[in-house]
C-alpha cells in the first residue's frame, strides 16, 4: 500500500512537473510573439522621426510608472508656460473616458490665459467605463501635476490610453510627478511622443514653419493611434504646439475648422476610441504679430500650415494601422452632396471585403460596387465610373472595354493605392484615407490584454 501510495504521489508530481512545464513553454511563446511584435515596424512607416522644432513655451519629460508593463516608458508631462491658449476637439463617443470628460468641461469655461498649464498623458490604461474611480483618478492626477507646477487645476489637461474598463492605478502616475518636473526639457517632444504609443509600431510627429508679421511662427505635434481609428471630432491622441499668439475662441474656430478634412477622414478599422482627444496649445512666443482674424494674411497661411500638420499625423496613424501593409486613398467625386460623397468614401474605405481584397492584391472592384450601392447615398448604376489610379475599371454601369486584368493585378502590388469612384451625379466630394485589412490585424488584437 506504501508503494503504491509513494508511486501515486509521484505519478501525481510528474504530472505537476508537466503541466508546470507546459505552462511556461506557452508563457515562453507569449513572450516571443510579443518580442517580436514589439520589435515589428509597419512598412508604410517614415524613415525615421522628424527633426522637430523646439516650441518656446513646451517643455516635455516622459517616465515609467508601471500602469501595464514595467520598465516601459509610460507617462508624458508636458508643461505649457502662461499667456498661453488652448483648444481641443474630442470624441463624440456615448461612453467617452474620464479624462475626455474632465478636458471638455475645462475647456468650456473662460480659460486664465494669464497662468501656465500642462498636460499629463498616460499609456496602458485608458480609464474608459471606470465611473466614479475614473473621475477620481483624473482629479488625483491632475491635482498633483498643478500642485508640483504651481498652476490651477483647471488648467491641467490629462488624457488616457489602453485598455478600457480597469481601473486607472492614479498612484503610480502620482508617484512618478517629481522625477517628470525634474526632467522637463524644451527638447523632449521625441521621449514624449513614444511614451504615448500603445500599440503603435512607430512614434508620430510632424511641423511646419511660415513668416508671420514680424518673425516666424512654428507648429509642430505629435500622436498615437493604430487601432479603433474611425475618428468622431480627433483621433487616438494628437497633442500640437506652436508659438504663435492666438486668442482662445479664435484658436478653437480655426482647429475645430479642420478637423473634419483630416482626423474625422481616416479610418483603420471602423471603431471610434472612448478616448479620441486633440489639444491644440499657442504659447505666444513667436516674435511675429498677434493673429487676431482667420480672415487675415498670417490668419490664412496659419491655417493651412496648421492643416498640413494635422494631415500629415491623420496619415501616419493610417500608415501605422494595426497589421497594415497597403496605403490607400479613396476619392469620391460627382456626388449630390457632401453627405452622399462622405457616405460613399466611408462605406468604401471601412469595408472589409474591400480592405480584404487589397491585403490579398485581387483587382476584385465589385466590392467597390457592393461598397457604393450599401452605402446608403443617392447613386446611379449607370452613370458610376470606377478607377484603380489612372486605370479605369468600370463606367456607365458596365466594366469598362479596355479593362485589362493583368494591368489591374500589377497596380494592386503597390503599396500605395488610389481607389477612385465618380457618381456622375452632381460636385460634391470627399477624400478619405485607409489601409488594409490582414490578418495581422487579427493577432495584434486577438492577444491584446495578455
Amino acid at each position: 500500500m506504501a508503494k503504491d501510495k509513494k508511486k501515486t504521489d509521484k505519478e501525481k508530481l510528474g504530472k505537476k512537473v508537466q503541466k508546470s512545464d507546459k505552462v511556461k513553454k506557452v508563457k515562453a511563446e507569449m513572450a516571443e510573439i510579443k518580442t517580436a511584435a514589439a520589435r515589428h515596424v509597419s512598412p508604410l512607416a517614415p524613415a525615421h522621426f522628424p527633426d522637430l522644432p523646439v516650441i518656446e513655451g513646451v517643455e516635455f519629460a516622459s517616465a515609467s510608472a508601471g500602469i501595464k508593463y514595467q520598465g516601459r516608458t509610460d507617462v508624458t508631462l508636458i508643461r505649457i508656460a502662461p499667456g498661453s491658449s488652448i483648444a481641443g476637439v474630442f470624441t463624440r463617443s456615448a461612453t467617452r473616458a474620464a479624462s475626455v470628460l474632465d478636458c471638455q468641461a475645462k475647456l468650456l469655461r473662460p480659460q486664465k490665459t494669464q497662468r501656465g498649464a500642462a498636460i499629463i498623458v498616460n499609456s496602458g490604461n485608458a480609464n474608459a467605463f471606470t465611473g466614479a474611480l475614473g473621475q477620481r483618478a483624473v482629479d488625483d492626477v491632475t491635482g498633483a501635476v498643478a500642485e508640483k507646477l504651481g498652476v490651477p487645476q483647471e488648467r491641467v489637461f490629462s488624457s488616457s490610453t489602453g485598455v478600457i474598463g480597469e481601473p486607472l492605478p492614479a498612484n503610480r502616475i502620482t508617484a512618478v510627478i517629481d522625477q517628470l518636473a525634474a526632467g522637463l526639457d524644451p527638447a523632449g517632444v521625441a521621449g514624449a511622443a513614444h511614451a504615448i504609443m500603445t500599440t503603435d509600431t512607430f512614434p508620430k510627429g510632424a511641423s511646419a514653419e511660415i513668416e508671420g508679421e514680424g518673425g516666424p511662427i512654428r507648429i509642430a505635434g505629435i500622436a498615437k493611434g493604430s487601432g479603433m481609428i474611425a475618428p468622431d471630432m480627433a483621433t487616438m491622441l494628437v497633442y500640437i504646439f506652436t508659438d504663435a499668439a492666438i486668442e482662445p475662441e479664435l484658436l478653437q474656430k480655426m482647429l475645430s475648422a479642420r478637423v473634419d478634412g483630416t482626423f474625422n477622414a481616416i479610418t483603420v478599422d471602423s471603431d471610434t476610441s472612448t478616448s479620441d482627444a486633440l489639444i491644440l496649445a499657442a504659447t505666444g512666443r513667436s516674435a511675429a504679430k498677434p493673429i487676431a482674424r482667420a480672415a487675415s494674411d498670417a490668419g490664412r497661411a496659419f491655417a493651412q500650415a496648421l492643416d498640413a500638420v494635422m494631415l500629415d499625423l491623420a496619415k501616419q496613424v493610417v500608415r501605422d494601422g494595426e497589421g497594415a501593409t497597403k496605403f490607400v486613398e479613396v476619392q469620391v467625386t460627382g456626388a449630390a452632396s457632401r453627405a452622399d460623397a462622405r457616405k460613399v468614401a466611408s462605406a468604401i474605405a471601412n469595408s472589409p471585403l474591400v480592405k480584404t481584397a487589397i491585403a490579398g492584391e485581387d483587382a476584385n472592384w465589385g466590392r467597390i460596387v457592393m461598397a457604393v450601392g450599401k452605402s446608403g447615398a443617392r447613386a446611379d448604376r449607370d452613370k458610376l465610373t470606377i478607377r484603380f489610379g489612372d486605370m479605369v475599371l468600370a463606367r456607365d454601369g458596365w466594366r469598362d472595354p479596355d479593362y485589362d486584368e493583368t494591368k489591374a493585378s500589377i497596380y494592386m502590388k503597390r503599396q500605395e493605392l488610389i481607389v477612385a469612384v465618380d457618381l456622375g451625379l452632381g460636385e460634391a466630394s470627399q477624400t478619405m484615407w485607409t489601409c488594409d485589412l490582414t490578418h495581422r490585424y487579427i493577432d495584434i488584437n486577438a492577444d491584446y490584454r495578455s
